[in-house]
């Protein structure tokens, strides 16, 4: 028995002695393959990694790519795999926003959006952030915030030290980071890493040591750098590297140890609900709620509500109650917004098909296959289907049939915009930096304007269009609103206002002498449609503040709908005055669907199906 016991206690001493043996990792971030001299900043540091026998494995801490491209991607992955130790990496906002494929890409060729191992005692994990496919705030997945509980809530060592990476910092810079804090405090949370910033800063997390690291690109530098972590006897050191030199600089440490999140006091403030008392004239009368994000907004039909998530489920509820009627499972992620004419739902997916399903039952009527994953919205017009794709498509379809009746090939970037149909012409922009008008029967390109600049980002791409008395406008993250004819694709007019910032949320008044556009400062404007220059002729006041949410901005029943990037709604009379406000979440708004005189429904991005009336 003595001897059993000494054998006992031996193991045990030599699991500690493991468990606390030291060791060093690299922590890479920001690589941004795509951008100037990426690929060479990175190739450097992998060759300095491969000739550190003593760094036991890389954490890559997201914006892999600069704009997420497929073919950014491969080439991150290409240098990557030259590394002789294991890696583990997660996307940032930079791999999500601007995905061609939907965000399925980074899962296909790096395997996994997530990480869960351990080692040297610990156990380190790593989550998605945003945003992804429309712009706002970062956020952590719903799906990813569901697969952290899971992880979290299975562990069979409930008091294991765990190291918690993520692109963002888990601060207010994210919409949900709360969520993310609420449930990493529920177990031994001892450390959490993050890039984002480019820079190296010590941080702290509500009582979490938080370490975010710089970017691996040279910036105006000669060479760019990375860190190497040491982790000894409770406590992280970080240095700063060299690629070339390989000189190091130590300029952080931080002691890892149990936490008592239950006596402590710092922590940030919540999202404040405050604003829903205020105008309690506002009733959720039901809400539906996704594992999933819901990147898209609804179409009505009859007695349903046409939705769909990033889980690949296309969806109906009912109007009256919120339930689920039916669903019908596509096999990529859905950012597109169904349309719906003659009790036919059409959807596209990231799985390169677009879905025609009977509105009532779900059932597929027709599908019809593309090159490449399609983010796009649909528009029916005229019993044909309009859409754009990522394969450098635009596409007419038959709405009976799913028959292809043109296609026009000569689309730079992709397109994630719902077109517009004007005077029997089609009108949609791209991440290409260019805007497309085309004939609506044919396909031929009538005319196509690109805003001058070689910055992808700057695209015209997430508005939609709006047009009255042979002009459209357009707005675009470059900060100007712009006016064409639409017949000749003529800038009438090309303003950038020093006060007034538009980026991306648009809309047209009710009488069509308004464009209505939401300014990052959180304000709203109207711009007049038949002056021959930009004229802000009405304003409103939703007191919003930092905006940057894309969608669209709705006008029904003299009523202007106002969509945000922190889950509130406003809705603004005619006269510019609020008639009330609600807050649905914390997540961006990612579509507005009027129903009826007083009753709307929203969707946000956190996978919240919401029925307000009012």
């Amino acid at each position: 028995m003595k001897k059993n016991l000494l054998l006992i206690c031996f193991f045990f001493a030599l699991h500690i002695s493991f468990a606390q043996s030291p060791f060093k990792f690299a922590h890479v971030s920001d690589t941004h393959i795509g951008s100037h001299n990426a690929d060479e900043d990175l190739r450097r540091t992998v060759e300095s990694i491969n000739k550190d026998s003593s760094l036991k494995f890389i954490i890559i801490s997201g914006d892999i790519t600069d704009f997420g491209s497929d073919s950014e991607f491969h080439l991150a992955k290409q240098i990557l795999d030259s590394l002789n130790k294991p890696w583990h990496i997660i996307p940032g906002n930079h791999d999500a926003n601007w995905s061609e494929s939907g965000t399925n890409s980074f899962k296909k060729i790096f395997g996994a959006e997530t990480f869960n191992f351990k080692y040297g005692g610990y156990l380190f994990l790593g989550t998605v952030c945003g945003p992804n496919m429309r712009m706002s705030p970062g956020q952590v997945s719903r799906e990813n915030i569901v697969w952290l509980d899971s992880t979290l809530g299975h562990l069979k060592d409930k008091n294991i030290p765990i190291i918690y990476v993520n692109h963002y910092p888990q601060d207010s810079s994210l919409n949900n980071w709360y969520e993310a804090i609420d449930l990493l405090k529920t177990r031994n949370t001892q450390l959490i890493l993050c890039g984002h910033g480019h820079a190296n800063h010590q941080l702290n997390f509500e009582g979490i040591p938080g370490i975010m690291g710089r970017s691996n690109l040279r910036a105006k530098n000669p060479v760019g750098g990375y860190n190497v972590v040491t982790i000894d006897n409770g406590t992280v050191s970080y240095e700063e590297r060299n690629p070339v030199t390989d000189e190091q600089k130590e300029w952080a440490q931080v002691k890892l140890y149990k936490h008592d999140f239950a006596a402590d006091t710092n922590h940030y403030l919540r999202p404040s609900y405050a604003v829903n008392k205020q105008y309690a004239n506002v009733k959720t009368v039901w809400q539906f709620n996704d594992k999933s994000d819901i990147g898209s907004g609804v179409a009505v039909a009859k007695n349903l509500v046409i939705a769909s998530n990033s889980n690949g489920l296309i969806y109906a509820l009912d109007l009256k109650t919120g339930k689920k009627k039916w669903s019908y499972a596509t096999n990529g992620k859905i950012y597109s917004t169904p349309a719906v004419e003659n009790n036919l739902a059409v959807v596209a997916s990231t799985d390169d098909n677009i879905y025609c399903l009977n509105a009532t039952t779900g059932k597929l009527i027709w599908k019809f296959e593309t090159q490449k994953p399609i983010v796009a919205n649909p528009l029916i017009k005229n019993e044909t289907v309009y859409i754009g794709a990522a394969d450098g498509h635009f596409r007419a379809l038959d709405l009976k049939t799913g028959k292809l009746k043109w296609d026009y090939l000569g689309v730079k970037g992709f397109v994630v915009t719902r077109p517009l149909f004007y005077n029997n012409k089609i009108y949609f922009g791209s991440w290409g930096t260019e805007f497309y008008a085309l004939d609506a029967a044919t396909g031929w390109l009538v005319w196509k304007w690109n805003n001058g600049s070689s910055n992808r980002m700057y695209s015209p791409a997430a508005c939609y269009p709006v047009a009255t008395a042979g002009k459209i406008f357009i707005v675009a993250p470059d900060r100007y609103m712009t006016a064409f004819d639409t017949e000749t694709g003529k800038e009438i007019w090309r303003k950038n206002d020093s006060k007034n910032h538009v980026r991306e949320s648009m809309g047209l008044s009710a009488d069509s002498s308004l464009v209505y556009a939401k300014t990052m400062e959180g304000e709203l404007i109207g711009v007049s449609t038949s002056q021959p220059d930009m004229q802000i002729i009405w304003e409103a006041h939703p007191g919003l503040n930092y905006e940057i949410a894309p969608t669209a901005i709705v006008e029904h029943e003299n009523i202007i709908y106002v969509p945000s990037n922190s889950g509130v709604v406003v809705a603004v009379n005619r006269d510019g005055s609020i008639l009330w406000k609600h807050k649905i979440s914390n997540a961006l708004v990612t579509n507005i669907t009027p129903v009826s005189k007083n009753k709307v429904i929203a969707t946000t991005m956190d996978g919240k199906v919401t029925c307000l009336e009012f």
